[in-house]
């Protein structure tokens, strides 16, 4: 009988890992499936352990081959799947209980051609959420595509998702040889999918263990690897998708470059580190590179004139910084907003200040932290900040908008960054159903505006009408 689902899993010397994997998939929720193992010359007690799993489970099957690199062996599986769908596992990972029945279920509901979830990461034992796709699925949604939700730009990984045989087939997929070929593959199914179903729910646990190949990422060779994989994509999102350009190359400058400036920090020979890591910015757009952050912006001026030992320095105020580094003001009949970094207007390096401009970094960050009825008016106390910058705001002003009226509010402080004010009810008669609270602030020439958020629900805060003249917050039911 065809199964359902076919999961493909290389292997190469993971006699550690590969036990708890394959149970994961044993004890799967969604029992039609089968599991194609595929040994990639493993020398170690890794092939024994699969062998057991053909023994004693029908739904497991072993192939194998010369040791060809994780990208053949898995074009291996796929070539002896049987499946109506197709999924990857790494040996060393581990595969939630309910994953592939969610994953497959919204597949079948939907009709997309891929579906993929949430990524937990397992370190020493403790899942924590994955940094790599951290803002990806906090929203899901069924029926998209990369282009309408580029946020999934960031999602570059292959044993996240379900996809549909045909559609892979159709598509033409492929890995390479080498190191990194599931990145290629990953943002061509995205863009090439017809449709993409997103799901809040973690699918995946992605382990972290120091002797796998890509944790020697900071190795010349890898290195290497990973700018020949980050230069196929860029060449087929040239080709078919040139609006997700930026968003590919400034999750290149926040993540990937990561691994070329840990190589300079420890290296006695940095020259070849430098010559390929200017063919790596060389490689990106130009308004990725503008438009990066100051602090990364500072970095990437460094290492392009080859100042690897006030790059290390930079480092290492990076680190000491993980609170974010300071944004302040500088000069008075023209005040610019710049990062508090090492090396500003020094002379001797003379690096402009364009580099540190950080005004565009600059965020206002407006929270309720309560609201309480007095008998005739609602009393709002709230907190009113800078992300970044250390300083009493200079003005304030607060309104409540319906999306047509503006009724301004009196604002009174409390403290360094604390605000109160009062809404009567009566004010907002004729409007809404739905009020939103608004602050526009002034600091040194500097205005920004932002709504606010309830500190409970992280959720945009709001008035909303239940009855006159009854009002809520959230959802919670006021006192009238």
């Amino acid at each position: 009988m065809i199964p359902h689902l076919s999961i493909v899993v290389p292997f190469h010397n993971v006699e550690s890992y590969l036990t708890e994997c394959l149970k994961s998939l044993a004890v799967q929720t969604l029992e039609d499936f089968e599991v194609v193992m595929v040994d990639d010359g493993s020398s170690d007690g890794s092939r024994r352990i699969a062998e057991d799993f053909v023994a004693k489970d029908r739904r497991f099957v072993l192939i194998e081959q010369r040791n060809l690199g994780p990208g053949p062996a898995r074009n291996a599986g796929i070539e002896r799947a049987t499946g109506a769908y197709l999924a990857f596992a790494d040996a060393d990972d581990v595969v939630p209980p309910h994953a592939y029945e969610r994953l497959v279920a919204k597949l079948a509901e939907t009709g997309s051609d891929l579906a993929c979830g949430a990524v937990g990461r397992l370190v020493d034992g403790v899942l924590e959420e994955s940094i790599l796709h951290e803002k990806v699925f906090r929203r899901p949604q069924l029926c998209t595509h990369i282009t309408d939700k580029p946020v999934l730009i960031r999602d570059r990984t292959i044993w996240n998702k379900v996809y549909r045989r045909d559609f892979w087939e159709r598509a033409g997929l492929r890995f390479s040889a080498g190191i990194y070929e599931d990145v290629p593959v990953a943002m061509r199914a995205h863009v090439l999918a017809t449709r993409v179903d997103m799901l809040g729910d973690v699918v995946y646990h992605w382990r972290r263990r120091e002797s796998s190949i890509t944790q020697c990422r900071n190795e010349l060779p890898n290195l290497h690897e990973r700018l020949a994989a980050i230069r196929s994509v860029r060449a087929f999102l040239d080709e078919r998708a040139p609006e997700l350009l930026d968003g590919f190359d400034a999750l290149v400058l926040e993540k990937d470059i990561l691994f070329l400036f840990q190589a300079l920090e420890v290296s006695e020979e940095p020259g070849p580190l430098l010559e390929l890591a200017r063919s790596w910015v060389a490689s990106l757009g130009q308004n990725a590179l503008n438009t990066a952050p100051s602090l990364r912006r500072l970095e990437l001026h460094l290492l392009g004139r080859g100042l690897v030992a006030e790059l290390r320095k930079i480092r290492e105020f990076r680190r000491a910084r993980e609170d974010a580094a300071r944004i302040v003001p500088r000069g008075w009949r023209n005040t610019g907003w710049y990062g508090d970094y090492p090396f500003f207007r020094d002379r001797r390096l003379k690096i402009p200040d364009a580099v540190f401009d950080a005004r565009d970094e600059l965020k206002l960050h407006a929270r309720v932290e309560s609201c309480e009825w007095t008998g005739t008016e609602y009393q709002v106390r709230g907190h009113v900040s800078i992300h970044r910058v250390d300083r009493r705001i200079g003005q304030i002003d607060l309104w409540l908008s319906d999306g047509r009226r503006k009724v301004p509010l009196e604002v009174r402080r409390a403290g360094r960054h604390g605000i109160v004010t009062t809404i009567d009810p009566e004010r907002l008669a004729g409007g809404g159903p739905s009020w939103r609270l608004q602050a526009r602030t002034e600091t040194r020439g500097l205005v920004l505006k932002g709504w606010f958020r309830d500190v409970e629900a992280h959720a945009s805060w709001r008035f909303t009408a239940s009855g006159v003249p009854g009002w809520s917050r959230s959802g919670m039911d006021m006192p009238q």
